[in-house]
C-alpha cells in the first residue's frame, strides 16, 4: 500500500510540474489544489482527497488523525500547509480555496432494522449457531441513533443465565474499528425456526419410523430442550421407541434402531478366530437391533452366549 501511495504522489508531483522535473510554483501561478471549507472523514484519519479538490485524482495520503465522532476539527491554512509539508511534501504548500476548513466525521442514522440486523447476526453466530434460524423482534420501540457511517461491530455484554428465550433482555455495545460508541439494552422476543420431522399420525412403540409415517414442518424450536431426531429420507432402519402423538416433533429419544432379531428366534451364531470361522444355530434370548448386544443359548449344549447383532439372521460371538 505504501508503494502505491508513493507512486500516486510521484504522479501527482509530475502533474503539478507539467510532467517535467520538480519545480516550485510561482506566487502568481494558479495552484491545482483548492482547500475545501468543510469536509467529512472516516475514523481512520484525514486524507488529502477529503480536504482538497483538484482537476486530477489526488493520492490517498494521510495527513492527520480524524476528530472524535461528534466533534469538529478546525484547521487554518497555515496548519494545513504544515500538514502538507510533513506528510505530502511533493504536493507543495501553495494552494487556493478557503481560509480554514472544518472537518467532521461522516454520520448516518442507525435505526431499528440496523439494530435487529446486528443483534440477529451476532446472537445467531455466538449462541444459536446451526440449531436453526434466529428471528428477533423488539418488545419496545427503538429510538434511532446517529452513529459513524462506518462498519459497526456489536459486542454482547450481558445475557440472561438461560441464554436466548422467547422473551429476554440483552445489553450490548457498538464500536467501529477505532472507538467504542456506547452501550444499550434491548428487550427482545425470539423465535428459532427449523424444518423438523413430525408424526403424521399416532406412532406406537415398534412402529416403523420413515418418511411414510412422518412429515416435515417449519417449527419454532426455541423451547425444545432435547435433541431432535435425525431422520434420513431414505432410512428404513428406525422404529418408535415410545408413543408419539400426531403432530409432535420427533425427538431423538422417541426413536431407536429397528429390531431385527426377536426373543425365541433361531439365528446363526458366527465365531471368528483369525481366518477360522464357525457357525452354529442358537436361540435368541433378547430383542436386538443391528449393533446391539444380545444374549443367546446354544440348544445343543445349553450354554448361554452373548453376541453383537449383525442382521436379522446372524450374531457375532465375541471370544
Amino acid at each position: 500500500m505504501k508503494k502505491i501511495l508513493a507512486a500516486q504522489a510521484v504522479l501527482f508531483l509530475l502533474f503539478l510540474n507539467g510532467g517535467g522535473s520538480p519545480r516550485t510554483l510561482l506566487a502568481d501561478e494558479p495552484s491545482p489544489l483548492q482547500l475545501c471549507a468543510t469536509a467529512q472523514t472516516g475514523g481512520d484519519g484525514v486524507f488529502l482527497p477529503q480536504i482538497f479538490t483538484s482537476g486530477q485524482p489526488l493520492p490517498a495520503i494521510r495527513l492527520c488523525d480524524a476528530p472524535a465522532f461528534g466533534k469538529n476539527l478546525l484547521l487554518t491554512r497555515d496548519q494545513v500547509a504544515g500538514l502538507l509539508a510533513s506528510n505530502a511534501p511533493a504536493c507543495g504548500t501553495n494552494f487556493t480555496g478557503a481560509d480554514s476548513i472544518k472537518i467532521s466525521r461522516r454520520a448516518r442514522t442507525f435505526g431499528e432494522s440496523d439494530a435487529l440486523g446486528l443483534l440477529t447476526e451476532t446472537l445467531q453466530r455466538d449462541y444459536i449457531r446451526d440449531k436453526g434460524q434466529l428471528e428477533l423482534e423488539l418488545a419496545q420501540p427503538w429510538s434511532p441513533l446517529v452513529l459513524p457511517d462506518e462498519p459497526l461491530t456489536l459486542d454482547v455484554l450481558e445475557m440472561p443465565s438461560l441464554g436466548i428465550t422467547s422473551s429476554f433482555i440483552v445489553r450490548f455495545s457498538l464500536r467501529t474499528e477505532h472507538e467504542t460508541l456506547g452501550t444499550w439494552p434491548a428487550n427482545l422476543h425470539a423465535h428459532v425456526w427449523r424444518e423438523v420431522w413430525v408424526a403424521s399420525s399416532q406412532l406406537k412403540p415398534g412402529d416403523p419410523v420413515n418418511v411414510n409415517a412422518l412429515a416435515q414442518e417449519r417449527r419454532d424450536i426455541l423451547n425444545v430442550r432435547e435433541p431432535l431426531a435425525d431422520i434420513s429420507a431414505s432410512s428404513d432402519s428406525l422404529e418408535a421407541a415410545e408413543s408419539v402423538p400426531p403432530g409432535a416433533p420427533l425427538l431423538a429419544r422417541m426413536v431407536k434402531a429397528r429390531t431385527v432379531l426377536h426373543r425365541g428366534q433361531r439365528a446363526d451364531a458366527l465365531v471368528q478366530d483369525g481366518a477360522l470361522s464357525i457357525t452354529t444355530k442358537v436361540e435368541i434370548l433378547d430383542d436386538g437391533a443391528p449393533g446391539e448386544i444380545v444374549h443367546a443359548r446354544n440348544p445343543a449344549t445349553s450354554r448361554d452366549l452373548t453376541g453383537k447383532v449383525i442382521d436379522d439372521k446372524t450374531i457375532l460371538i465375541s471370544l
